[in-house]
């Protein structure tokens, strides 16, 4: 299993480990599972494709679209399942949605659609922002689709997105003096970080009084505002499921590509106070989860 944003010891994996259990595969019986984890090094999943590929591994199993594009470049013939991948099509990863042909099929996230989502869940909770620091990274392959569509809509909120760059996954480059200088109200995350840097924005948010809105609800326990996302523990269960029919025999290019259906607002209430914000009862009731 290729992974990029946790490592296999994390919930996510390990919910995917169990639901194989489940499905009737041992460990050390009828399955091996190769563990390969960037540990927030991007620049390393090509290699580690590459091993996976050179153990001779019946499938690949790999967490985001880097990671699947990683395992795309490493084989042609090796099965691939994505456990969750953004705009699969748009990536290049499958031809369509309903029959990929090829070797690889999964989840996708529609990440533009969500993240307009996102920029409205943003708008109903804060009413008076207006600049809005949009992070994007140029080596996210989604992020040039993500920005169109929040310079688009944006206007019909009363926003202004102040677009900054950030380096990698573990590397803020010069963001930081970025959003000073932009004189933001607010932060929108379109991104999952390696924990260094994901400790080094949420520090810098608390500090500058910043709400910001995220893509991945582990931003939130450890001290972010609010997030909107699919479940990612379900969807690595789901992915077992994936895993357990290309191994019975089917194809993964007959297989359809799914898309989540639920979707998970999460809000730190802790850090509402802590930023002097009263979070509107509307926005509450469509909390899945609050944190106190």
């Amino acid at each position: 299993m290729l992974l990029t944003i946790f490592p296999p010891d994390a919930g996510p994996p390990q919910a995917f480990r169990q639901r194989l259990r489940e499905l009737g595969y041992v460990e050390g019986q009828n399955l091996v599972i190769d563990w390969r984890y960037a540990a927030g090094h991007d620049d390393r999943l090509p290699g580690l494709a590459t091993e996976l590929v050179r153990s001779n591994v019946d499938l690949i199993a790999a967490d985001i679209t880097i990671s699947v594009q990683a395992a795309m470049r490493a084989t042609t013939k090796i099965p691939i399942v994505m456990t969750n991948s953004a705009d699969a099509v748009g990536a290049g990863l499958v031809s369509n949605l309903a029959r990929p042909g090829g070797n690889v099929t999964g989840h996708s996230i529609m990440h533009p659609e969500t993240s307009l989502k996102r920029l409205q869940l943003l708008k109903d909770t804060l009413p008076k922002i207006s600049r809005v620091a949009v992070f994007w990274s140029p080596g996210t392959p989604f992020h040039k689709t993500m920005l169109k569509d929040v310079a688009a809509a944006a206007p019909a909120l009363q926003l202004q997105p102040v677009v900054i760059a950030v380096k990698s996954r573990n590397d803020l480059g010069d963001a930081l003096d970025e959003i000073t200088k932009g004189r933001v109200d607010a932060l929108f995350v379109n991104d999952i970080m390696a924990p260094a840097t994901r400790r080094q924005l949420l520090d810098f948010a608390a500090r500058n009084r910043l709400p910001a809105m995220f893509s991945n609800r582990e931003w939130v326990p450890a001290g972010g505002l609010m997030s909107y996302s699919p479940n990612l523990t379900e969807m690595l269960r789901h992915a077992a499921e994936y895993v357990d029919r290309i191994l019975k025999g089917a194809k993964p290019g007959d297989l359809p590509v799914e898309q989540p259906t639920k979707f998970e607002l999460v809000i730190n209430l802790r850090t509402a106070r802590a930023l002097g914000l009263t979070i509107p009862p509307l926005v509450l009731a469509q909390a899945d989860e609050v944190i106190e």
